[in-house]
């Protein structure tokens, strides 16, 4: 018998079958392909406001091209978009004439003012003509308490919007905000004061500003209040704490909603509103029954009703 040969026999298709095409090899897409893919798929997602999803591709572009402007500058967007002024910050982390813009508006958001103010100079080098810096600036004063210059800021742009626009409502409202806060200070406040009394006002100019408890200093010190006064400020904090809201069930507002009936677990016919309304119907309830009659009438009455086939007739045999 003759040995089997080792080479490796070529399988031949079956008849009617096509022969086997061999895979063919995936082309390796090139870094200025794959970024406009990612761009492409970008400009959908912002269109379709999926921020969430824009940002994650704007971190695929900055993975393959870390100096992208574009890709640095619609991130910075999108950050601010989705209120994220804390990575908006640290993207920013060289601070130019470019960036200070957004800067200024994230430091206003995080409440950091002075910060936020100190920038405000270079943000109105760069954005003089700018709509946005005027807007940020008269934010920033109304926050500071500077009404009357956020008034001033309010009215020039006013002056300059359209009246038909979003943007014109919103300057109307926060002009109204600082100039209520103006009258509050200059009248409505000198007003109430004037009508209090001397001794009032007088007690109030010349008190001390409160002093605020924190209960780190108080633990520092070691100082311990009297239990008479711990338990006196325990019934004032109960008092003052409001009705559990998971307590409440729904529909019931505490203090509006009546209380429900304290007679609600018993039966109806031991309830004092069943006696009074049986009572009620054991008195006089129709027409004549109940009536107390005279002795006249019911000796008449009487007479009439015995002539007739009354218990005192006799019986037909």
């Amino acid at each position: 018998m003759a040995p089997r040969s080792t080479t490796a026999t070529k399988v031949q298709p079956r008849a009617g079958q096509p022969p086997k095409r061999k895979p063919l090899l995936k082309k390796e897409i090139s870094l200025g392909d794959r970024v406009q893919r990612l761009f492409t798929s970008l400009c959908a997602q912002i269109d379709g406001n999926h921020f969430t999803n824009a940002i994650k591709t704007c971190d695929k572009v900055l993975r393959l091209v870390p100096d992208d402007k574009d890709a640095k500058q619609t991130k910075l967007f999108l950050l601010l978009q989705t209120e994220r002024y804390g990575d908006a910050l640290a993207l920013l982390e060289s601070p130019n004439e470019s960036s200070a813009f957004e800067r200024t508006y994230s430091l206003y958001r995080l409440q950091q003012l002075d910060e936020a103010a100190q920038l405000l100079g270079k943000v109105k080098r760069s954005h003089e003509q700018s709509r946005g810096a005027l807007h940020l600036e008269a934010q920033l004063n109304y926050r500071q308490g500077n009404y009357q210059v956020a008034l001033d800021l309010y009215n020039q742009l006013l002056d300059s919007s359209d009246p038909n626009s979003e943007e014109y409502s919103d300057i109307l409202t926060n002009l109204r905000a600082s100039q209520k806060h103006l009258d509050f200070i200059n009248t409505d406040y000198l007003r109430a004061l004037d009508g209090l009394n001397s001794d009032v006002t007088g007690s109030l100019e010349h008190a001390p500003p409160p002093v605020p408890p924190s209960l780190s200093n108080v633990t520092g010190l070691g100082v311990t209040a009297p239990a008479s006064k711990t338990g006196h400020v325990g019934k004032e904090q109960a008092a003052i704490r409001g009705v559990r809201s998971r307590r409440v069930p729904k529909g019931v507002v505490p203090g509006v909603t009546p209380p429900p009936d304290p007679e609600r677990w018993l039966k109806k016919s031991e309830r004092s509103t069943f006696q009074q309304a049986r009572g009620k119907r054991k008195g006089g309830g129709g027409a004549t029954q109940g009536v107390v009659e005279s002795a006249g009438s019911s000796a008449t009455g009487g007479h009439s009703r015995s002539g007739g086939h009354g218990r005192g007739g006799k019986k037909k045999k």
